[in-house]
């Protein structure tokens, strides 16, 4: 199984991110590890692993995806080879002005998830993305044609 945790932001930076991202208030995506530690990338040092709690009170939603072994494997080995990469600041800007969501130099929180998960094969086909971005609340959308959610 692969989980997921949804987090809404109380900051400007966050905020925006809800704006812009048109859709449920979550500004922010973890990968939950099996020790409960989350992967993510963030604005305040790029993908790591931060300690379960280091959202403080943020209202947070947790989302767990059904997948065997070899694909829950193939996800949590992607996300971890991207650890110590820059946080995507265009990705910010790609909310007005497009780029390549799927570039692996940098990542945004929603697009190296959706990343991994295409990657894994957890989706028969490649997303399509017209706007070319990826955001918490468009992850949330195409996540709920598989899974239930409630938000």
């Amino acid at each position: 199984m692969i989980v997921l945790q949804f987090a809404q932001g109380s900051d400007l930076f966050a905020k925006t991110i809800e704006w812009y991202g048109g859709g449920p208030l979550y500004s922010h995506v973890d990968t939950v590890l099996p020790d409960g530690s989350l992967l993510g990338a963030r604005v305040d040092g790029g993908v790591q692993v931060r300690p379960a709690g280091y959202l403080g009170a943020e209202t947070v939603l947790r989302v767990e995806i059904p997948a065997g072994d070899p694909m829950t494997d193939a996800y949590y080995n992607g996300v971890k080879a991207e650890i110590g990469k820059p946080y995507d600041v265009n990705g910010i800007l790609g909310f007005v002005a497009g780029r390549d969501w799927r570039s692996p130099e940098s990542w945004f929180c929603s697009e190296l998830v959706a990343a991994k998960l295409e990657g894994c094969g957890y989706w028969p086909f490649p997303l399509a993305s017209p706007s070319n971005k990826v955001t918490p609340p468009n992850l949330i959308l195409v996540l709920s044609a598989k899974v239930p959610i409630t938000v």
